[in-house]
C-alpha cells in the first residue's frame, strides 16, 4: 500500500542544493519541503530505507553561508519523467529547530497572499 502524504508540501520554483553532511559533496536539489519530509531531486537513485545525514547551505545577508543539518530516512526513490533524474521522498528524523525555521521561511517566501493580507 503506497504511503499517502498527510501534510501539505511547498513546491519550490527554485531549487536549493542538498549536500552530504559528512563528505560535503552535493547529493541533489530540494524539490519540495514540509515540516516532516522533503523531495530530493538527484541524478542517481537513492537507497530506500537508508538514513542520510544531509545539509542545506542557506545564504546570509553578510554573504556567508548558514548550514541547516538534519537526518532523513529515504522512503522511496524513482526515475523522473526527465531522463537521468530521480525523485526521492524522505521523512525527517527529529527535525532540528533550524530546519523548522527554514521551512517556515520558505513557505513565507514562496506563498501567494491576497493584497492587503497581514504578513
Amino acid at each position: 500500500m503506497p504511503l499517502q502524504r498527510r501534510i501539505q508540501r511547498q513546491q519550490l520554483s527554485c531549487y536549493l542544493k542538498v549536500f552530504n553532511q559528512i563528505t560535503g559533496k552535493p547529493v541533489g536539489y530540494l524539490g519540495n519541503v514540509s515540516l516532516v519530509g522533503l523531495l530530493l531531486i538527484s541524478q542517481v537513485r537513492v537507497m530506500v530505507d537508508a538514513r542520510f545525514d544531509l545539509r542545506i547551505k542557506l545564504p546570509r545577508l553578510d554573504g556567508e553561508e548558514r548550514y541547516v543539518d538534519f537526518s532523513a530516512l529515504c522512503l522511496w526513490s524513482r526515475e523522473d519523467v526527465t531522463p537521468g533524474t530521480y525523485n526521492s521522498g524522505f521523512s525527517l528524523v527529529e527535525p532540528p529547530y533550524e530546519y523548522v525555521e527554514m521551512v517556515a521561511a520558505l513557505q513565507r517566501y514562496f506563498s501567494f497572499r491576497p493584497l492587503g493580507a497581514a504578513v
